[in-house]
């Protein structure tokens, strides 16, 4: 008799505890649907009014904090005090509070980039030694993708202290080709076959027109900067082909591009200084 009531009693624990835990996991697979959909529907309305970074960064507050309440209703359905656990965190929150101030650091630095709108994601930037485009702005750091493929972690803290440049900020911009021709040839000459290269180079803009700049008297031969306006999607195109285009333009015209060399005078302008060598 006593048996069967035991048997019995443990049969009706066993179906609390099953149903029990039946409406546990509908209430997280639920609540993870649904804020989920209402993740999505965020993105849809701030899409319009913040830049992707923001959205990015409004959208993951969201969520971390949708998941947080989860956790605290599961805790109090389960029958865990919510009040003990959040005294806990507060006494554990001071000492991760010392541990982290590195942390603490690169997530304030992450909201004065946001704000300052420096750089987007899909911006092409250099940040030190490291070129790439920006692939994510995260609260603790930005991830970049280098132009030969690879992942780059910077944190948010060392972006802020260091000096940064973005090359695809505006929409067109300029690429600089430093030459040098021989002291022989005529300057005017040299401009004027440069800017022709630079009108019949499909991927040149006319304008802003290009830039010359008679930069120096070099060491073996006249220094010169050209400097041609593109559309910022065009620079390895342009790059390319404005080079080869030179050098045989160059060589149409018997212009000379001099290796660095050095020339002994005995003090005369014209008169080499004789070297005569004997076996």
């Amino acid at each position: 008799m006593f048996g069967k009531i035991l048997e019995s009693f443990l049969n009706i624990i066993h179906k609390n505890v099953f149903f029990k835990s039946i409406k546990i996991l509908l209430f997280i697979a639920l609540s993870l649907i649904i804020l989920n959909i209402f993740k999505m529907m965020l993105k849809k309305a701030t899409a319009r009014h913040f830049s992707d970074q923001t959205n990015m960064l409004i959208q993951k507050i969201f969520f971390y904090s949708g998941l947080a309440l989860i956790f605290l209703t599961f805790l109090n359905y389960i029958g865990i005090s919510i009040t003990a656990i959040l005294g806990a965190a507060g006494i554990a929150g001071i000492a991760i509070g010392f541990a982290a101030q590195t942390s603490i650091s690169n997530i304030i630095s992450g909201l004065f980039l946001i704000s300052e709108k420096t750089f987007e994601i899909g911006n092409l930037i250099q940040a030190g030694n490291t070129t790439g485009t920006v692939m994510s702005i995260d609260l603790l750091s930005i991830k970049i993708r280098t132009l030969d493929n690879k992942l780059v972690r910077i944190p948010n803290e060392s972006i802020i202290k260091n000096e940064l440049v973005n090359i695809t900020r505006f929409p067109i911009r300029r690429v600089d080709i430093n030459l040098s021709v021989a002291y022989k040839e005529k300057i005017e000459i040299v401009r004027d076959l440069l800017f022709d290269i630079a009108k019949n180079n499909p991927y040149s803009l006319d304008n802003p027109e290009p830039l010359f700049i008679f930069k120096n008297f070099g060491d073996s031969g006249l220094e010169i900067l050209f400097g041609i306006w593109i559309s910022k999607t065009d620079y390895v195109a342009l790059k390319n082909s404005i080079m080869i285009e030179i050098k045989n333009r160059f060589e149409e015209q018997n212009i000379e591009i001099p290796f660095p060399h050095i020339s002994v005078y005995s003090g005369e302008v014209s008169k080499p200084f004789p070297v005569k060598i004997k076996k």
